[in-house]
């Protein structure tokens, strides 16, 4: 018999500590393991950090004995990540710059990338499962902790694979991941979604790699830490307006409505308020005369995309399209509540009826889940 030929993974990393530990399970799991940083565009007036990201992460591909190559992304991450986010702004909508990082870039550039240079698959530092679809056992079976494990890399049975939210709720990333369809999932490994983010923090150590006790990365995706407003007023010009009460009573002035997310509590200032106690949420905005109007109430009847029932676009299921009137729960952002909710769906349109009134802007993504499996997701339109 020959020699089993071993497996190519191209692991993304970053600099941060849980691609490293990422390239070094799949190491230790007998794959060829070849370290790619991906680098992406940065405005001129933002820090440059990304050649101190470069470093770290070749830093962890030398003390692994792993090659190092890099991956030039900055033209789709500035037409599809940041453009994107640009126009979507001044059409008063809230895109999701992170959910089009993965889909245009870390499953787009990168896996072209890693293909085109002789890997069978890429791997992430996210926090995300996946796990085989069994069509003759049932869509979206079984509780979360109750899945059989499985090698990285087993090709998938009957019907596909699923993604799962990771073990660790406070890091699960499978938010940013609706996107992803079943020709991404054949080629993609999540080594740490299995983990607690304690113990990937143990394994560094263990492993002794350079980002064992680096911080957490936050902020957009590649961008880091940033204040949108700023960012959005390098490339969009506004003035500023009036906050208006449900009354359409002037009690306060804001710096541009296009920056302002329905449900959002701060940014503006108020003048006249009658009753202090109560924060006041932003329930509806006006892009051509540039006001938002505020309520203590975080909902809000005149808004077209408040309500029980919420219209959505651009849907995209993972590996089965969500059965009419049937239980899922769905998040609206990210980290926040699950919420109890019912689909119709037609093609890639998708009528979303929650238990309560929900308040949701333009442009959001809304990710539908079935006992921890993400289903997929769509876009408020």
């Amino acid at each position: 018999m020959g020699k089993e030929i071993k497996k190519t993974v191209f692991v993304g990393v970053s600099g941060g500590v849980d691609s490293s530990v990422a390239a070094a399970l799949l190491k230790d799991q007998d794959y060829n393991v070849v370290g790619v940083f991906i680098r992406t565009w940065s405005p001129d007036f933002i820090e440059c950090t990304w050649k101190d990201e470069r470093r770290d992460a070749m830093r962890v591909c030398a003390h692994l004995d792993i090659p190092f190559l890099e991956c030039d992304a900055e033209e789709a991450y500035k037409k599809g990540v940041a453009d994107y986010m640009i126009e979507e702004y001044k059409k008063g909508n809230t895109p999701n710059p992170d959910v089009m990082c993965n889909r245009m870039v870390k499953f787009g550039v990168f896996w072209q990338f890693a293909k085109e240079h002789g890997a069978h698959f890429i791997a992430t530092g996210h926090y995300a499962r996946k796990s085989p679809l069994l069509v003759e056992e049932g869509v979206g079976g079984g509780d979360l902790k109750e899945l059989p494990p499985r090698p990285m890399g087993t090709p998938p049975r009957k019907g596909g694979e699923e993604l799962h939210k990771g073990i660790d709720s406070s890091k699960d990333q499978s938010y940013f991941l609706w996107t992803l369809t079943q020709d991404d999932l054949s080629h993609t490994l999540f080594p740490v979604g299995h983990l607690q983010k304690t113990e990937v923090r143990i394994l560094a150590e263990k492993y002794k790699l350079p980002t064992a006790t680096k911080k957490d990365s936050q902020g957009v995706c590649f961008l880091g830490p940033l204040d949108m407003k700023d960012f959005l007023k390098h490339y969009i010009e506004t003035k500023k307006g009036d906050v208006l009460n449900e009354s359409g009573e002037i009690i306060g002035s804001h710096d541009g409505a296009i920056f302002f997310t329905l449900g959002e509590r701060h940014g503006f200032n108020i003048f006249k308020n009658d009753d202090n106690s109560k924060p006041l949420y932003v329930v509806s905005k006006n892009i051509e005369m540039n006001t938002i109007t505020v309520s203590s109430l975080p909902d809000h009847s005149k808004n077209k995309f408040s309500g029980s029932q919420i219209n959505t676009t651009n849907a995209n299921w993972i590996s089965n399209i969500p059965e009419k009137n049937k239980d899922y729960t769905a998040q609206i952002r990210y980290h926040g509540e699950l919420l109890n909710c019912k689909l119709v769906c037609t093609g890639q349109t998708c009528a979303i009826s929650f238990d309560k009134s929900v308040l949701v802007d333009k442009g959001q993504s809304i990710v539908v889940y079935n006992n921890g499996i993400c289903l997929g997701g769509c876009v408020v339109g």
